[in-house]
């Protein structure tokens, strides 16, 4: 009977939990967080996840709302910077320490059934996360007025903390459409003593706020405005500021619904704004009207947690009113929330695992600890073969084969493809479940057959197989030695054995190896066990290849590979 052995990591592909490369993430389509939006909320928060090693993808439209502003300012050490500059160093950031960074624009999310979330890209892609962290920003409704949207981000701003001090000692409008306005044009009086308040359709002063406007000098302009003028002359101040524009005309003047100009070098407004939050429909969690009156916003408790357990929000879609730096703060608090919650749950599974299987030691060679281990991800591997599978069988002539620890199935699914017929064992049930589905999507199903069996008490059928693989199948010695000699008695006259493990000199490096020699067996040890009268030993190395750190750089993994022809 065919069989396989539980395994160190029995990966059936070219990589293993015990050393994960990182830049394999971007193929992947399970992760602990999903952030969408990445923006300096969305890419601070990935920032504290991925420091904290978990997995991590921000989805982000490429639409910021900040995009038309030459910089960003009241940013400590980061005054003045622009928002593309921003963003570009904060994606460099969060990929530095793993995390992956896409453009895509998500236009659903939904629960699943796993507690975690499903997210569906425009693309028609598919991605799952155990929490979700909702950072995409608000759009700013731009009042409809000939001229203004073409001056937004200069000339045109909102905020007077962020933008007015580049149109200090200018002339300075402040449109009126609600009641904030009316408190806006006394603020704005911090840096200009020229200011213009244009009621248009906000509400009328009460006579506290007349006698505040004539003792701050402040102008007050009723009637509606129509749209803006734009010319090329002075900024109308002797500051720093600056009404000059992409088209390189100035804004001069705000033009009234009468015709009548009022000379203007900058205006602020406050449009209404709305959380772009469309894609939570799914998940029954929609924007409300923030207490500010500007707009709407998903509400959240002081650490960013939404009203769905496992769903997070930070930065503007939250707060219409957080600058840049309130966001990034927002990011990492949520970022912090999201680590505690996850690392709550895992706790508390390890805990229940723990109660079920009272002996670690001996539970982690069962088939019980394996079906736990891969049902806790979509995919533990990459589906590739493995690197040693590759390049030692390619030459050989196919014919039967023994896939013994088959995982997911991507060094069957490569025999078989090269024409092997091929029996992949393993000693879990949703290992040989996940083979099954991906040798269908091959269409190679007819030429594999499963089998789950465990090689510490089974016997692969005796001299069976021209080709025998074992790839990366860890044990004690005592349970090794007897489990290798049943696979290697598999093996037909001519036919060959592929044995692969990690090398035991990888054990004081930076590769996170149990640190149990005991589990490691070098090129030598395997090929001693092999009786001379009986084999021809082809290959006995310590293979060396690089692997990425998970704290993202690069180190050099080692692999001890046997390979041995059995005499006619």
């Amino acid at each position: 009977m065919a069989s396989s052995m539980p395994s160190l990591c029995h990966s059936g592909n070219d990589l293993c939990h015990c050393a994960p490369e990182r830049g394999s993430l971007d193929a992947m389509t399970s992760y602990d967080v999903i952030v969408i939006g990445g923006g300096a909320a969305g890419l601070s928060a990935a920032l504290t996840l991925s420091r904290a090693r978990w997995r991590v993808l921000v989805l982000d439209d490429g639409t910021p709302r900040n995009a038309p502003a030459a910089g960003v300012h009241n940013w400590l050490t980061r005054d003045g910077l622009p928002p593309a500059e921003i963003a570009r160093i904060g994606r460099a950031e969060v990929s530095g320490y793993g995390g992956v960074v896409q453009d895509a624009r998500v236009v659903s999310a939904t629960a699943d059934a796993t507690g975690g979330f499903t997210v569906t890209t425009a693309d028609g892609q598919r991605r799952t996360g155990r929490a979700l962290l909702v950072s995409t920003g608000l759009t700013d409704e731009l009042p409809d007025l000939d001229g203004l949207a073409g001056h937004w981000g200069g000339a045109v701003f909102g905020c007077p903390f962020c933008h007015a001090w580049e149109h200090r000692d200018s002339r300075i409008g402040v449109l009126c459409t609600g009641p904030h306005d009316l408190v806006k044009a006394q603020l704005v009086t911090r840096w200009t003593d020229a200011v213009t308040l244009f009621l248009h359709t906000g509400p009328e002063p009460d006579d506290e706020q007349w006698a505040g406007f004539a003792a701050r000098g402040i102008t007050v302009v009723d009637g509606r405005v129509a749209g803006l003028e734009s010319g090329g002359g002075s900024d109308g101040g002797s500051g720093g500021g600056s009404g000059l524009e992409s088209g390189g005309e100035r804004l001069t003047g705000v033009r009234l619904a009468d015709g009548t100009v009022v000379p203007c070098d900058a205006l602020a407004v406050s449009p209404p704004v709305r959380a772009r939050a469309g894609f939570l429909d799914g998940l029954g969690l929609v924007p409300v009207a923030h207490p500010s009156g500007l707009g709407d916003h998903l509400p959240v408790d002081a650490m960013g947690a939404t009203g769905v357990p496992g769903l997070y929000a930070a930065g503007n879609v939250t707060d219409p009113m957080a600058t840049v730096p309130v966001a990034v703060a927002a990011g990492a608090t949520a970022a912090a929330a999201i680590t505690r919650d996850l690392l709550t749950a895992d706790v508390a599974a390890a805990v229940a695992a723990r109660h079920r299987h009272p002996d670690p030691a001996a539970d982690q060679w069962s088939a019980a600890f394996w079906d736990a281990h891969y049902s806790t991800q979509e995919h533990l591997w990459s589906g590739n073969p493995n690197r040693w599978l590759v390049t030692d069988a390619a030459e050989l002539e196919p014919g039967r084969a023994l896939d013994a620890g088959c995982g997911e199935g991507g060094d069957a699914v490569w025999l078989a493809g090269r024409g092997w017929q091929v029996t992949a064992t393993d000693v879990s049930t949703v290992a040989v479940d996940r083979t099954r589905a991906a040798a269908t999507a091959a269409g190679v199903a007819d030429r594999i057959t499963l089998d789950v069996a465990d090689l510490r008490t089974q016997q692969p059928p005796e001299r069976a197989f021209d080709l025998v693989t074992a790839q990366y199948l860890h044990l004690p010695s005592a349970l090794r030695r007897p489990a290798y000699a049943r696979l290697a008695a598999a093996v037909a006259p001519g036919g060959t054995l592929l044995l692969v493990a990690h090398h035991p000199k990888d054990l004081d490096g930076p590769l996170r190896r149990p640190h149990d020699r005991d589990l490691f067996a070098d090129e030598i040890e395997l090929a001693a066990d092999l009786d001379e009268a009986e084999w021809e030993v082809q290959a006995a190395d310590a293979r060396p290849h690089p692997v990425t750190h998970p704290d993202g750089y690069e180190v050099i993994a080692h692999d001890a590979v046997v390979r041995a022809r059995r005499r006619r």
